[in-house]
């Protein structure tokens, strides 16, 4: 504070230059997302693994011994997504050809993606859990919903939300660290996706939160990129 005046924060617009004028954060993401997917096509998948090993071997023991603590018991939040001009069978469809074929489109979903593919194990995913880089499986995905989701508190009615898919997550060892369940129903404009995620319940809250925005960010971008191929 200047005497008995608080501080105005400081604000920046754009009034001319380029011919796109969407705005500077516009410009910035599309820069950030250029600078990410360049880094990922040098480096390549086993180089992203090599540089990240030591993250990753940090981030599975904080996820290990999270879920050994917490003793099976998770805790979950819902991130809900509406989308417009879409269907969630169009939308599903594309997600099954993505995770089929080519990693690229589902690692430029968002940023904290490093590797989406298969191994001996089975399907692998290397991304951000919070703050914590992690390897992890995920078991069943792009079935129905698993044993242990017919009793979660989540679970929407089948006659609204018909389109349901859910996996474990567990680490190379078989240590569960995580559960997903996805439910997707259609709307008179397009389809609304409740997605659900559960970390140990000794899990920083943060964590849980983190995951929730990661969400956003990776559903709303497969959601336009399935649009766009449709297209």
């Amino acid at each position: 504070m200047i005497g008995n005046q608080t501080a105005q924060p400081v604000t920046v617009t754009l009034q001319a230059g380029p011919a796109d004028t969407r705005g500077i954060d516009d410009f910035e993401l599309f820069y950030a997302r250029r600078v990410v997917d360049r880094y990922r096509t040098l480096l390549g998948r086993q180089g992203l693994l090599d540089l990240m090993a030591g993250d990753i071997e940090k981030g599975n023991a904080f996820l290990r011994e999270n879920a050994l603590a917490s003793g099976g018991v998770f805790k979950g939040g819902t991130t809900v997504l509406a989308t417009k001009g879409l269907t969630s069978g169009e939308f599903l469809a594309w997600m099954d050809k993505a995770f089929a074929g080519d990693e690229q489109p589902l690692l430029a979903a968002h940023p904290e993606h490093y590797v989406m593919g298969t191994d001996e194990i089975g399907a692998r995913v290397v991304e951000n859990i919070g703050p914590h880089v992690a390897s992890f499986y995920m078991g069943g995905w792009g079935t129905d919903a698993l044993d242990w989701a017919e009793d979660a508190a989540e679970l929407l009615p089948a006659a609204e939300f018909p389109r349901k898919m859910s996996s474990n997550l567990f680490l190379a060892d078989g240590t569960v660290i995580g559960r997903a369940l996805i439910q997707f129903g259609d709307t008179a404009e397009g389809f609304t996706a409740n997605l659900t995620v559960y970390f140990p319940v000794s899990c920083p809250d943060e964590v849980l939160d983190h995951h929730l925005r990661h969400y956003a960010v990776e559903f709303r971008n497969w959601i336009v990129a399935a649009a766009a191929a449709r297209a």
